[in-house]
């Protein structure tokens, strides 16, 4: 029998766990480094991460997420030999990218540096990110084998510890960089992303050889090397396109921000602080709910994937149903927080004035979030080319506001370029899903009952108990009840609703009469 399964829910739950501890680690990290770093050092910081992004996209997004999806299908036909063979194979074929990038990263970081961020200070923190590159490659397609079986443990477990020794490194080695100067500084993180990918990829490889010795799966392959191949190439193809160019363009924008800003009238200085305030500061705090999104969409793609192969529409259709209207409700919820508290959000975690982008950022929740899911509905249902297509409209949007307005009306504009490329892109992303799946949408019960929801629960906690809270308490305990009370009411208010149903929760669940019929 296939190997046993854990439900939808139940992965994506283990994922999020996982997220959400790594991400409380990520910002007590983040908060030192921007007490340490300041904003300007932040900016640099955020300068160097696409070029992080765009070495990932180049070298195994698309064979990740192919190897979950071939593993799923064959896990579903039993053919355990073509597994091992995929896995294999997308790590040879990704491993000898991974050795170009980094020699490109390490002898084209001046080039890279000074011509394209136009800042000598990220050529020695791009040299040391070169190292990173093959471990990271080799551990994400062994992460793609274990998400394709729903086994969510061993890539929940190397998160965390990926995050863990990336702290561990930069605390330990910061005291010695900071007082260097920012590019050493800005080294110094880098050196905790190397050390960040190399643990975690020696607990991936560890995981999965002792995974293989205690399922025994020792079935030899009935696809030649050929014929898999045949099967990962054109798949991974058009998902490492959509991500490179989605990386190449947020690259590009990334570098383009600063520069417009100064031709808004701000110093080096300035832009690079402003740039760092945004992306460093800001954009954690909007993505930090995410990630029930974000494991959901992964566990997504093989489970739609399955029920392709079997044909059962309906799954198809009850899934993306059940992962959309779950994104609405958290994407609502989430911005309300952010609309009612933003002042505050920026004054007690960061001890920064960030409310003047915390607002409008906190309107854009819904739609990123939607993304987040409806992205891995299409990536199940194998819309890669239309992701692709995607892609380059919403990333052609913003940097068509960054380029012409920015100059004009500052980091406003860049803001409005968000908000147009995400509505843009969830709009076709839904009708595309629409068509292939004949998902019929409750608007009211989706947008309509948990904006009413939200609403209320913005407008109680704002005019009665938020004000009384930080008038008498301040600071973190405030913010935290803030938080709590909102979200709170939110919860109890969808329920009332009818917009969120305890069985519409327990059918994500794995319950012990499903279990025993799988056993059987």
């Amino acid at each position: 029998m296939p190997i046993k399964r854990k439900s939808i829910l139940a992965g994506a739950l283990m994922l999020t766990a996982a997220g959400i501890f790594t991400r409380v680690l990520g910002f007590v990290y983040r908060i030192y480094m921007s007490n340490t770093l300041g904003a300007e050092g932040m900016g640099l910081y955020q300068l160097i991460m696409p070029v992080y992004s765009l070495s990932w996209s180049i070298a195994c997004s698309g064979f990740t997420t192919t190897i979950s999806k071939i593993v799923a299908q064959e896990n579903a036909a039993k053919e355990y030999g073509n597994m091992g063979r995929a896995l294999k194979q997308a790590l040879a074929i990704t491993g000898i990218i991974a050795a170009c990038l980094t020699g490109v990263l390490f002898f084209g970081a001046g080039i890279i540096g000074n011509a394209v961020f136009k800042d000598a200070r990220t050529v020695l923190p791009i040299r040391i990110l070169s190292a990173a590159i093959p471990f990271m490659t080799a551990g994400s397609c062994i992460r793609g084998y274990f998400l394709g079986l729903r086994e969510t443990t061993e890539p929940a477990f190397g998160q965390v510890l990926e995050q863990c020794a990336r702290m561990a490194v930069i605390y330990a080695i910061a005291p010695f960089f900071v007082p260097m100067g920012l590019t050493y500084a800005c080294a110094a993180a880098v050196v905790g992303i190397v050390a960040g990918e190399v643990i975690a990829f020696v607990f991936s490889a560890f995981s999965y050889l002792s995974f293989k010795r205690k399922n025994r799966l020792v079935k030899p392959p009935t696809k030649s090397s050929m014929q898999m191949l045949g099967l990962l190439v054109p798949m991974a193809l058009p998902l490492t396109a959509n991500r490179i160019t989605g990386s190449f363009l947020s690259a590009w924008e990334n570098a383009l921000i600063p520069q417009q800003l100064r031709a808004f009238g701000m110093s080096q200085a300035e832009a690079i602080s402003a740039y760092g305030r945004i992306t460093g500061m800001a954009l954690p705090l909007i993505f930090f709910p995410s990630a029930l999104l974000t494991a959901l969409s992964v566990t997504l793609v093989p489970a739609i994937s399955e029920a392709i192969a079997m044909g059962n529409r309906q799954k198809i259709r009850q899934t993306a149903a059940r992962a959309i209207r779950f994104t609405c409700l958290l994407g609502i919820g989430t911005a309300i927080v952010f609309l009612v508290l933003p002042d505050e959000l920026g004054r007690v975690i960061y001890k920064q004035e960030l409310g003047s982008l915390l607002f409008p950022l906190g309107i854009l929740c819904p739609f990123w979030y939607s993304n987040i899911i409806l992205g891995g509905i299409l990536n199940g249902l194998g819309k890669q080319a239309f992701l692709f297509r995607n892609s380059l409209l919403s990333s052609a949007v913003t940097i068509a506001f960054v380029y012409f307005l920015v100059p004009h009306y500052g980091i406003q504009a860049f803001l409005w370029g968000w908000f147009a490329g995400l509505i843009g892109v969830s709009a076709v992303s839904l009708r595309e899903i629409k068509r292939e799946t004949d998902l019929s949408i409750p608007w009211l019960d989706w947008l309509g009952k948990p904006l009413l929801a939200a609403a209320a629960a913005a407008l109680v906690s704002e005019c009665i108990v938020n004000r009384v809270l930080f008038s008498l308490f301040g600071g973190l305990f405030a913010l935290v009840a803030s938080t709590g009370l909102i979200v709170g009411l939110y919860l109890v208010l969808i329920m009332l609703l009818g917009c969120l149903r305890w069985a519409e929760i327990r059918a994500f669940l794995p319950c012990p009469a499903a279990l025993k019929k799988r056993a059987a």
